[in-house]
């Protein structure tokens, strides 16, 4: 019995489209096809989709994940060992930070309007402080540092899940715009850089074209915020840069 590929993004809560994504890149490809032509995947290629998400799971790249499981000499067993020593070491860092957040709310609130609780309850296992002492030692005595605390000060639960709601529609109509293969230089990818832009203006401060090209710059080359973006779409950092420049060099 096979399954289609909106069962299968059901049971393994992904989308149709990272589906036919990694079907493209020969990442999965189902192995067989319905009277009607349509994708048809069976209980192997389940198995290899549990193994695939696992691996993204602990920050794999798809060319890694593809080389590990096509490795003819690699024992299904093997994946499992190896997976469960990445989250166990993965669950106790996660605690380690865990226990670094509810330290840090309980000292100040640098700014951010909300309670310890609305904060668990809008920003998840992120702390929205975590990199603010840092942030200050490096913009601290710039003007668009003390405006953005000046306005997040006053920001309520409602204002931070709202911004919230539009990074995520963004960021999946980004996704969306690498799905149709769109090139950082193309029309539709500078009207996103510049819609980045100024959602950080309505947000934050004013994002001069200057400033947003040297954001573009540490989003690349600062891990976390590279891992951050990446975790929308694999590669989505680097394409968001040079969307970013060519943006900029427009309105130049």
């Amino acid at each position: 019995m096979g399954y289609s590929v909106g069962q299968v993004a059901s049971f393994a809560g992904v989308t149709v489209r990272t589906l036919h994504h990694y079907d493209g890149i020969g990442l999965l490809c189902p192995s067989g096809r319905s009277h009607a032509g349509h994708r048809c995947y069976d209980d192997g290629d389940l198995d290899r989709l549990q193994q695939i998400l696992f691996y993204r799971e602990l920050g794999f790249p798809l060319d890694e994940v593809a080389a590990l499981l096509d490795d003819p000499d690699a024992d299904p067993r093997e994946h499992l060992r190896r997976q469960h020593s990445l989250l166990t070491a993965r669950i106790a860092r996660l605690q380690e930070m865990a226990a670094a957040v509810e330290q840090a709310m309980e000292a100040k609130k640098m700014g951010i309007n909300l309670t310890p609780e609305e904060k668990f309850e809008v920003f998840g296992d992120k702390d929205p402080e975590q990199y603010a002492e840092e942030a200050e030692q490096r913009w601290g005595d710039t003007a668009a540092f003390a405006e953005s605390q000046r306005r997040a000060a006053g920001y309520t639960k409602d204002d931070w899940k709202r911004m919230q709601d539009e990074v995520a529609d963004w960021g999946a109509r980004y996704d969306a715009l690498m799905t149709d293969g769109e090139q950082p230089t193309g029309e539709r990818a500078m009207d996103m850089a510049e819609e980045h832009r100024q959602h950080i203006t309505k947000w934050f401060y004013e994002c001069t074209y200057e400033i947003h090209t040297g954001l573009g710059e540490m989003y690349v080359s600062d891990e976390r915020f590279r891992a951050f973006y990446d975790a929308t779409r694999e590669g989505l950092a680097v394409h968001l840069r040079a969307a970013i420049l060519a943006n900029a060099a427009r309105n130049s």
